[in-house]
């Protein structure tokens, strides 16, 4: 269970209608890990190890920015999330900016290098037994 000081940024999913809250969809950042928490009768959290994301991009389309929204790509070596979109929150770019210092202040402290992610996913397991 993660704590409440663990997590360092949270945003929600926002519709698209002024940019209201009304969605059951929440983001957050810890030191280690993305969160994905979502739904109302039926919740699920999914996450993404911070080492793993290789690249966030950010898009904003007009109505987006009238309304100080952003959209934000992630894609990793997730198994479930090989890219994740996350569509309309607030404070997007600062979301980004977080989640890119804190994926690589993670790789850093697991001494990892991009070329270390792409050769450990493609070796299979099963054949070294």
């Amino acid at each position: 269970m993660i704590t409440q000081e663990e997590i360092l940024m949270t945003e929600r999913k926002r519709l698209g209608f002024f940019g209201l809250p009304w969605t059951f969809t929440k983001y957050s950042i810890t030191p280690k890990k993305l969160i994905i928490e979502s739904g109302f009768f039926t919740s699920s959290e999914n996450e993404i190890l911070m080492y793993r994301i290789t690249d966030v991009s950010y898009t904003r389309t007009l109505f987006q920015k009238m309304f100080g929204l952003g959209t934000l790509t992630i894609y990793s070596h997730d198994k479930t999330n090989p890219s994740l979109i996350i569509k309309n929150i607030k404070n997007s770019r600062d979301f980004k900016e977080k989640l890119s210092e804190i994926v690589e202040k993670d790789r850093q402290r697991m001494r990892m290098r991009q070329t270390e992610l792409l050769e450990s996913d493609s070796i299979d397991y099963d054949d070294n037994f």
